[in-house]
């Protein structure tokens, strides 16, 4: 296929490689080109606009950092509705609000486009493991469609169902991560504050009833002191505030994930916004 790739950041460029190495032709645009260098050297075709990147593509892929990202690159003239042709797919992997996931719907299908919502779990690693997890709402015939393609980049594709339905799972992870975040910083906090090798904890808990990925993958980056990004904190309070106010339209109440995130908020006004959401940690340690 023919496969436009919009944004290629921390996951995106990633992402991108895995289509091209499984044999098909790639059109990258990215507010940066610069981040689409080594993309371009190998052999992708670099696009001045979303529209222009969509034009000849049988596939839209786009994974950029905020809602308003999104509404950017798929609206306007200059936009990925306005070039793409009919009958192509256009997905979007960006977590965003499942309220602008069924308006890209709409307009896609006013357009004659297919359109799915695919956000993605699993970090910097997943995404360079191709073993991301992809959450799918939007037509069935383009999940078919595309099911190849998500197989180039993760291993557990599940299609949700319709428009919004990826964008409401992906709020059903974060807030599940949020909270678990909140006890694994917790936990590592007590065991160095009780004298315990926090090193030697992680063998017994976390292949436990307290076992969860963020445990196994994260809490040893928080204990060698690696803030990297894997995912930004700015983009998890991003994620926080689209589940936080999508539960309240639905009058949920979910104190945990409000917790979660004020703390990542502190953090953030702390200068910790560009670090990775393992930094949390730093706030147990007074750092």
């Amino acid at each position: 296929m023919k496969i436009a790739f919009l944004g290629t950041g921390v996951m995106g460029k990633s992402m991108a490689h895995h289509l091209m190495n499984g044999g098909h032709s790639l059109i990258v645009f990215t507010r940066t080109r610069s981040k689409a260098d080594d993309l371009v050297a190998a052999g992708a075709e670099w696009a001045d606009t979303p529209a222009l990147a969509a034009a000849d593509a049988d596939v839209v892929f786009s994974i950029v950092g905020y809602p308003a990202d999104v509404e950017q690159i798929y609206f306007g003239e200059h936009g990925v509705l306005a070039g793409a042709q009919k009958g192509s797919v256009v997905v979007d992997m960006t977590t965003s609000s499942p309220d602008l996931a069924i308006r890209i719907a709409d307009q896609a299908h006013s357009a004659g486009l297919l359109a799915l919502d695919a956000p993605v779990s699993g970090g910097d690693v997943g995404a360079r493991e191709a073993r991301l997890s992809i959450m799918v709402g939007g037509d069935a015939a383009a999940f078919e469609r595309v099911s190849p393609l998500f197989d180039l980049m993760g291993k557990n594709i599940v299609y949700q169902g319709s428009a919004g339905s990826g964008q409401h799972t992906k709020m059903c992870n974060q807030i599940a991560i949020a909270a678990g975040m909140l006890g694994v910083c917790e936990a590592l906090a007590y065991a160095e504050a009780s004298g315990l090798d926090p090193d030697t904890v992680l063998k017994s808990i976390a292949n436990g009833a307290a076992a969860s990925w963020s445990l196994s993958n994260l809490a040893p980056r928080m204990l060698a002191g690696n803030f990297d990004p894997g995912f930004y904190v700015k983009h998890f309070i991003k994620d926080l505030t689209i589940a936080l106010e999508s539960a309240e339209k639905m009058g949920l109440n979910v104190p945990g994930l409000t917790l979660a995130k004020e703390m990542y908020e502190k953090l953030a006004a702390s200068g910790g916004e560009d670090l990775g959401t393992q930094a949390l940690f730093t706030l147990y340690k007074g750092a």
